[in-house]
């Protein structure tokens, strides 16, 4: 990583959807979290203060939109738009966890296109650039008029396993969409593929198809970029487990795991879910199965990139 150097002119808010996150990038950039206050009326209205100038200031806004998604979103507009309103010179989005990127296209007749309704929001808010990492649809990036750059997961999370030093590893896409995913992962391995033919009748119900690859007496790696009620990966663990796979690890970048999820995980056969820290996860959802990798390095370097003018081109790879 490039040296850090960064400008007493930069200046980096966060809000309530993961302090946790910023407060680890800020640390590795060797500065100080901007000073704001987010409250709320009696009504619910909430109420932004930033408690310092941001004059002539380059900002970065760390706010990932995971639940509550609605609240989050809008206290972001909200806070771009005082930014904008403070004479900020330029405000960079970072949303390590694009919410709504499911809803990218219309899969029926008169459905929303959301992720690209977020787009145009953050667009008129004021937003000058978004920094995010594994959008759901790559093709998101088009639905903005600004610069977006999207950091990948893949390299930390094939880092941590290989670290692992597991043998006879085959990584798993749980379904046809998540192939490219899987090869990348996989490439980085130097280990096989496979994939599983899987069929959704509705949103976060998933009915397991077919197997494609062989798996048996090998470590199964699955890997995808969210897991929100786990019902994917619970069923692709139990079909991998019953093809003979000796292993089954799963991974993802964004652990939303709603609902079911914590349940499902705890009695599937996957032996590990390691996650990145785009979602900042509850006490309990934290159990021993769930390992953390923190992407606040990788944000980081991104941010000391962008301030300094240097390629971000290199951390895609």
């Amino acid at each position: 990583m490039n040296k850090m150097n960064i400008s007493d002119k930069v200046k980096i808010f966060t809000l309530n959807s993961n302090k946790s996150l910023a407060k680890e990038i800020v640390d590795v950039l060797g500065c100080e979290l901007g000073k704001s206050s987010v409250s709320k009326f009696s009504d619910g209205e909430i109420q932004i203060n930033i408690e310092e100038s941001v004059r002539g200031c380059e900002v970065y806004l760390v706010q990932s939109t995971s639940q509550p998604g609605n609240e989050h979103i809008l206290e972001l507009l909200i806070m771009i738009d005082a930014l904008k309103r403070a004479s900020a010179k330029s405000i960079n989005v970072v949303i390590p966890y694009y919410g709504y990127a499911r809803q990218d296209r219309k899969a029926r007749s008169r459905e929303p296109i959301t992720s690209k309704l977020i787009a145009n929001l953050l667009e008129t808010a004021g937003a000058n650039r978004v920094l995010t990492v594994d959008l759901h649809a790559a093709q998101i990036q088009g639905f903005f008029d600004m610069p977006v750059d999207q950091l990948l997961g893949v390299p930390v999370l094939s880092t941590y396993f290989e670290e692992k030093g597991l043998e006879d590893i085959v990584v798993v896409a749980p379904d046809s969409g998540g192939v490219v995913r899987a090869r990348k992962m996989a490439s980085r391995l130097n280990v096989p593929i496979a994939f599983i033919d899987k069929r959704r009748p509705r949103p976060n119900v998933a009915e397991i198809m077919n197997l494609i690859g062989d798996v048996k007496g090998k470590t199964a790696i699955i890997i995808d970029d969210l897991i929100d009620t786990s019902g994917t990966v619970a069923l692709a663990a139990q079909a991998l487990t019953d093809h003979g796979a000796k292993e089954v690890y799963a991974c993802c970048t964004h652990p939303v795991l709603s609902g079911p999820a914590i349940e499902r995980i705890q009695n599937s056969p996957i032996k590990e879910l390691v996650v990145t820290n785009t979602i900042e996860l509850p006490e309990e959802k934290k159990i021993d199965k769930v390992t953390v990798l923190s992407l606040a390095p990788l944000i980081a370097d991104a941010i000391n990139r962008i301030h300094n003018e240097i390629t971000v081109s290199t951390l895609f790879e």
